[in-house]
């Protein structure tokens, strides 16, 4: 059977996407290997046959489910504000961007980031993360080379502690607090950034202390 990636209606006024939803849930809530087609089955009260007509299996359910914070990731480092412009301001981009999906695609990113590499499909996500770490990371030295950012933190670390600034967020954020992403990214970009960007040494600084 062919992944369905449509909006096919089905049973109960299940289609794929909320079908999907409340897969990683689930699976978010029990892990991936602790959770059965019978606990699927139970929490969407709908039969197994019926999550039958819209996957193949559990396995398809996953990568459905992780390839779809993936590919909302990829599509972000692919925009033209990710891709041309001065680098900070692509890397700005691409943060905010990111909480954005974040939000947007709460328990698929939470299942993302908690795959462990046990199953093909586990390791093909991590491979594309491991891809978007690369992209990133590049950024960063783009950033660094035209003196955008300071120089003496390592873009491989510095691109690790932004996206891990933005990971843990799937920990404790929960839209229904009032919280949205546009105002999330704001609070997130100006307390990281302000840290990342080159500044001009003030002459109060840089002045020695009178004997």
């Amino acid at each position: 059977m062919t992944a369905m990636t449509g909006r096919r209606r089905g049973r109960r006024g299940y289609d794929v996407d909320s079908l999907l939803r409340i897969s990683a849930e689930v699976f978010n809530e029990r892990g991936y290997d602790g959770t059965s087609m019978e606990d699927l089955s139970a929490r969407l009260g709908i039969t197994k046959s019926a999550i039958y007509h819209h996957v193949a299996s559990k396995t398809e359910l996953l990568r459905l489910a992780v390839d779809r914070a993936l590919d909302a990731l990829f599509t972000l480092v692919g925009e033209p504000a990710a891709t041309s412009g001065p680098a900070i301001d692509r890397l700005e981009h691409v943060v905010r961007g990111s909480v954005r999906v974040l939000v947007d695609e709460l328990p698929f990113v939470t299942l993302l980031l908690r795959v462990r590499g046990n199953t093909d499909v586990e390791r093909r996500a991590l491979q594309r993360r491991r891809e978007l770490d690369h992209i990133v990371t590049d950024l960063v030295r783009e950033a660094e080379a035209e003196g955008s950012i300071r120089p003496d933190v390592d873009p491989a670390l510095t691109a690790r502690l932004l996206f891990g600034t933005v990971n843990s967020l799937v920990e404790w954020y929960r839209p229904d607090r009032g919280l949205g992403g546009d105002d999330l990214a704001d609070v997130l970009v100006a307390v990281v950034f302000d840290g990342l960007r080159q500044h001009e040494a003030s002459p109060a600084r840089t002045a020695a202390a009178p004997s």
